[in-house]
């Protein structure tokens, strides 16, 4: 067990023994996602560490898999759940109703069904409403336990326009309707527990400014809404801790993060929760691919891999960078952005231990789309039909966006915990994606 204090703030993919990766991508094959389940601990207790007066809720949509969710839980997380697929997960995995709370988006009426069902067994479940509509839809249900409002503050920050949640009509309600909202769901009968409201994805050091100003506004909403409708339990003010994804990017200070986080707040007679998910599992992932193809275009050499956006969605819907790792080429040698990296700053020419030369490459997947790249142009030992190559910081938002297009099988995972492996999730076959047109369509 690695202790907060010591745990460092960020695991760069040159931290990953290679000799290991490449014996995983050799037994379990390729593409794989690696997950190292200490890591994550590590993760949690550094926020632990940062935010001791604070309830943390783990975002299960960055990472769904069992023995994640298992962990943060044991580690004393609770569960933040966006669909009724991850609650149930959430539940399967330990967690009781008081310690999953369940953040409804336009529900569907299916997921609704599932919640108010799941209630009836495990009344502590908290249901965080976005709009008046799913309350509504709640009460007409018989629903009239725990409710949180999401609110709109009308302040967004994150890596993408695509993340920045705090601002976009999509979630929440208007701030200032809140009270007015609040004050009929009490008089419906509803148990009021608290107000919520997420800034945004991947915030970094440069947007903290951003997060303070909504963690103020949300102070000064609590402390409205408790002089009108009574004292709430708690104010959650979300996740969004960013991670560094490039190797010159230094990570977040948690422990300023905290303080300003509860300055911004100020005084407010309820328990600050927050919602991390990418900050735990992020760097605790890599995704391993072989490389299959080796091309000399007009203008770049493109490398082709077993992975693709099916795989790792990121880069095709975000621009996102990761870091990518060479494994045969050279086990010390990580390319970043402008060149590549290396772990005694020598000239990466003179110490690839194969000899290789170091040379712009675009790493393309499978995938019939001039999107499906993780990198263009970027400089990395030259690759060789049969390597592997390693992809940081994977482990959020990896698989839990892959898909099946050009009918692709999602890849295997494996955790690694200690020196223990397991396989936590096989790989898919064609035939698993065929099985529901085969099934009796008649049920």
């Amino acid at each position: 067990m690695t202790d907060a204090a010591v745990s460092p703030p960020v695991r760069r993919l040159s931290d990953w023994d290679a000799a290991k990766l490449e014996s995983l991508a050799s037994e379990y094959g390729t593409p794989l996602y690696v997950l190292d389940l200490e890591r994550v601990r590590e993760n949690y207790r550094r926020v632990d560490a940062a935010f001791p007066d604070a309830d943390i809720l783990y975002a299960v949509k960055a990472n769904a898999l069992g023995a994640v969710l298992t962990a943060l839980h044991d580690e004393g997380a609770g569960l933040e759940c966006a669909s009724a697929g991850e609650a149930r997960r959430a539940l399967e995995a330990g967690a009781s109703g008081t310690h999953v709370h369940y953040t409804a988006v336009n529900p569907p009426a299916r997921d609704l069904d599932w919640i108010v069902e799941a209630w009836s067994d495990q009344p502590g479940l908290t249901v965080t409403a976005g709009s008046e509509d799913t309350i509504s839809r709640l009460a007409d249900r018989g629903y009239d336990g725990r409710l949180c409002l999401r609110v709109n503050p009308g302040i967004g920050a994150g890596h993408h326009e695509k993340v920045q949640t705090g601002a976009a009509a999509k979630f929440g309600v208007p701030a200032e309707r809140a009270i007015e909202i609040l004050e009929d769901a009490t008089g419906r009968g509803f148990d009021v527990v608290g107000i919520h409201a997420h800034v945004g994805s991947g915030v970094s050091r440069d947007q903290l400014e951003a997060h303070r100003e909504f963690v103020a506004r949300m102070g000064d909403l609590a402390r409205d809404v408790s002089d009108a409708v009574g004292t709430l339990e708690f104010v959650d003010v979300g996740g969004g801790f960013g991670v560094p994804y490039r190797e010159d990017e230094e990570p977040l200070d948690l422990e300023s993060v905290a303080d300003a986080t509860r300055a911004a707040l100020g005084e407010v007679d309820a328990r600050l929760t927050i919602e991390p998910g990418r900050y735990f599992v992020a760097d605790a992932g890599v995704l391993l691919t072989e490389v299959n193809t080796v091309k000399q275009a007009r203008e770049t050499t493109v490398t082709g891999v077993d992975a693709g956006m099916t795989t790792l969605l990121r880069p095709a819907m975000y621009d996102a960078y990761h870091p990518i790792r060479n494994l045969q080429a050279d086990a010390g040698t990580v390319a970043n952005g402008d060149g590549a990296a290396d772990l005694d700053s020598s000239d990466v020419r003179s110490i690839d231990g194969s000899g290789r030369e170091t040379i712009p490459q675009t790493v393309a997947g499978p995938i019939c789309e001039s999107g499906d790249l993780f990198c263009s142009d970027r400089d990395l030992p030259a690759s060789e039909r049969g390597d592997v190559l390693a992809i940081g910081n994977a482990g959020a938002y990896g698989y839990e966006m892959a898909s099946h297009y050009n009918s692709r099988p999602r890849p295997a995972s494996v955790v690694v915990d200690g020196d223990a492996v397991r396989l936590s999730r096989r790989r898919e076959t064609v035939d698993d994606i065929t099985r529901l047109e085969r099934e009796d369509r008649t049920k």
